[in-house]
């Protein structure tokens, strides 16, 4: 082994409390994304990996799930405290190897710390109902019982954030669970992991395994396995949803998405300028919540791209960690060079590409994966940037005459995440939340990312499987429901009954 790799971070799973290597001799490179080098090579388990993990999750599943909720829950008040403590750590980990910002990574950890803030109110969540006398001498109440061992598998945009729109519910709930994360940005996982053990998180209640498609199918294929939770692009989720319930699994898996923001001629158009710059290339537009599509209606649209022309080409692109850096690099080379096919594409296809951000460089940066905003104009729907989801700073916008025809357009696209309108009409509002077949919805608000006491989810092609993530869909769905008829033996009547207890 060379003197360069000598100093690469040499990234392990975490099994029932503890770093370990695993049984398989693959890895894969981790990149700085500003600089373009190697920073770490990733463990990637196998199936053998993979059942340890889950067998230490199954042997530790009794002992938590009989854990009373208010103690579970006091683990995870003692882990939010830790959290915060280690709160720029964690976002510079995300940083270094993700690109984004520090001060998105910052926010990242905030949106992941108000889930486990949450679930921390799981005494209460798990309430059941109780009906005394529904029919003579018999009471009737219900439970909310755990699972067993649930997986995550998650993405590489919000290596922070996302895990714990998961874990920390199933925990509460008195599951216990193995996180597959990117390969791409696996070390926030392990500090995570850590700091549940820090906050007294039983060993193997809480396990990370690394690995591409050969763990995310151990997991898939796993008897052991009761639940997956999946977020990621829709050919993904749909394999997900589609194996994992040939196997008898429950499974949630949100898939990808292609958000519209409708501005309307009474917009108030500084904010809603504003909004599409920090939604369409916050990030580098690597959210499944980015804006990636503005809708201009009527005569909005000369001075809408008249705007944000000017807006774009001043981005200041840069290291994640130079604080006056708004936007980073993209998460790979390979990301990049998709990316940028995006654009090529578009070009072909016919759009105007009002600013071009392909040829940007960084300087002391000229390695890192740096694309610069790019933004289109007259974009059509029979356009593949416009189908399409590119995951990258690329705005397009679409022109329609009016508002009619921007809902029209709007549900007839296959994803269905999230949307905006920007309107300054009440009554547009209203209409528009009523009408629009999308999960998730911003009047004046572009990035309509629900607190963590409701629940997150997209429709259509953007959501395999019946609930949403985290709030009380996140409980209903690492949960089983159970319902119970008692009565005692003083109340029963002699004789056989050969009907169901009735209110009679």
């Amino acid at each position: 082994m060379g003197k360069t790799e000598q100093t690469l971070n040499d990234i392990t799973h975490w099994i029932a409390g503890s770093r370990v290597a695993g049984t398989a001799a693959r890895t894969g490179e981790v990149f700085n994304p500003a600089t373009g080098e190697v920073s770490g090579l990733v463990r990637l388990a196998d199936a053998a990996t993979v059942d340890a993990a889950v067998r230490a999750a199954k042997k530790a599943f009794p002992a938590w799930a009989d854990t009373p909720a208010l103690r579970r829950a006091r683990v995870l008040f003692r882990f939010k405290e830790l959290l915060e403590k280690h709160h720029d750590e964690l976002a510079r980990l995300i940083t270094i190897e993700h690109g984004k910002v520090f001060d998105d990574a910052k926010g990242e950890v905030v949106r992941g710390i108000e889930v486990v803030e949450f679930a921390t109110g799981i005494p209460h969540l798990l309430k059941g109902e109780y009906s005394e006398q529904v029919s003579t001498g018999i009471d009737q109440f219900s439970l909310r019982q755990p699972l067993g061992v649930c997986a995550g598998i998650t993405p590489f945009n919000f290596p922070c954030m996302v895990p714990m729109w998961m874990f920390p519910i199933a925990l509460a709930a008195g599951n216990t669970f193995v996180l597959k994360p990117s390969e791409r940005d696996p070390s926030p996982s392990l500090l995570m992991a850590e700091l549940l053990k820090q906050a007294g998180l039983p060993d193997g209640v809480f396990n990370v395994v690394h690995g591409d498609k050969v763990a995310v199918d151990a997991l898939l294929h796993h008897p052991d396995v009761a639940a997956v939770s999946f977020v990621g692009s829709t050919p993904i989720a749909r394999y997900i949803h589609d194996e994992g319930g040939r196997h008898g699994k429950r499974v949630q898996a949100l898939g990808g998405a292609k958000n519209h923001m409708v501005v309307m001629p009474d917009a108030d158009l500084d904010q809603a300028v504003d909004a599409l710059i920090g939604s369409a290339y916050g990030s580098a537009g690597e959210r499944c919540m980015a804006i990636s599509v503005a809708v201009a209606v009527g005569r909005v649209a000369d001075e809408l791209v008249q705007r944000l022309a000017p807006r774009v080409k001043a981005l200041k692109v840069g290291d994640g960690l130079d604080k006056s850096s708004e936007m980073g690099p993209l998460v790979t080379a390979q990301h990049h060079a998709k990316v940028k096919g995006y654009v090529d594409l578009g070009v072909e296809e016919g759009a105007q590409l009002v600013v071009d951000g392909r040829g940007l460089k960084v300087p002391g940066r000229e390695r890192g994966f740096f694309l610069g905003g790019c933004l289109f104009d007259r974009v059509q729907p029979s356009m593949r940037i416009y189908k399409e989801e590119i995951f990258g700073p690329v705005l397009s916008v679409v022109r329609v005459p009016d508002f009619a025809s921007a809902v029209d357009l709007v549900n007839a696209h296959e994803y269905g995440n999230g949307v905006a309108l920007f309107s300054a009409d009440g009554n547009t509002a209203r209409e528009f939340v009523r009408r629009i077949q999308v999960g998730m919805v911003g009047v004046n608000v572009p990035i309509p990312v629900p607190m963590a006491f409701y629940s997150f989810g997209g429709w259509k092609r953007s959501l395999f499987g019946d609930t949403h993530a985290y709030g009380m869909e996140g409980v209903r769905f690492y949960t089983k429901y159970k319902a119970v008829l008692q009565r005692w033996p003083g109340s029963i009547a002699k004789g056989a009954e050969f009907v169901m207890p009735t209110a009679k």
